[in-house]
């Protein structure tokens, strides 16, 4: 499969999402030099980070990881996206500085989001369903990562650019949640330079026990840019990622 679900303990109602840590590449129209592209657009080392804090927390959330680069698909834009307009829609055109990743093909589209984008976004909206049936409630953490230095593509980049930028949705954001994430990252802000957080279709503004936060986490923070190794920030992220998940029953 394109993506791992990696079970967690049957009473946790979290499920760290980590949609852009892959440089893993199929057949999808793209250029074939793109190694410049996964450096700057690769959430690095963000899978590891969720690995790190489930093995910390007390009660083990379940992970949804993608193990394709989101170059083939980013399951998180979707085709009415505002990203469409710099061509990173689902299927992006172009990349971070504009520069072009594959020709326009409507119908090769089509299939991609046929045999990716889709089966993705069914085996999330099951998990989260999953927890919902379990626990009464589900806590959707996307674990993301952003570059120092503003890139081309980020329409909204113009905003502080702190250590860690929570992203939340008016709806399934409530203010136990913020405060958890406050406190799990004091050198946090609010939806700067990204706002908003994932949640499936299926719930989207229609289920508020569905409750999401996206964490994006500076890349100076924990790795050498771009696209190098990581360094000894990671462990410290991790931990901080487990503090957040531990306090997430206690949000309500």
């Amino acid at each position: 499969m394109a993506f791992d679900v990696l079970p967690g303990d049957p009473g946790s109602p979290v499920i760290l999402h980590v949609p852009h840590a892959s440089r893993a590449l199929v057949e999808s129209g793209l250029y074939p030099d793109v190694s410049g592209e996964l450096d700057h657009l690769t959430d690095a080392y963000t899978d590891e980070i969720a690995l790190l804090a489930a093995d910390l927390t007390a009660i083990r959330p379940w992970i949804f990881v993608n193990r394709l680069s989101r170059l083939v698909v980013d399951p998180e834009r979707f085709t009415d996206d505002e990203m469409v307009q710099v061509g990173m829609g689902p299927v992006y055109t172009h990349g971070h500085a504009g520069g072009r990743l594959r020709d326009d093909d409507p119908e090769r589209d089509k299939v991609l989001l046929r045999d990716h984008f889709r089966p993705y976004a069914e085996a999330m909206t099951a998990l989260v369903d999953k927890r919902l049936t379990a626990t009464g409630r589900a806590y959707v953490i996307d674990v993301h990562s952003y570059p120092t230095e503003r890139l081309r593509y980020e329409l909204h980049g113009d905003g502080p650019r702190p250590p860690v930028c929570l992203g939340t949705d008016r709806f399934h954001t409530p203010a136990g949640l913020v405060a958890a994430g406050r406190a799990a990252f004091p050198e946090s802000a609010l939806d700067s330079p990204f706002a908003g957080c994932y949640v499936p279709l299926k719930h989207y503004h229609r289920d508020p026990a569905v409750r999401a936060l996206m964490i994006e986490i500076r890349r100076d923070q924990y790795m050498s840019e771009p696209g190098g190794p990581p360094h000894a920030g990671l462990t410290a992220i991790g931990r901080a990622l487990a503090v957040l998940v531990d306090r997430l029953p206690a949000t309500g």
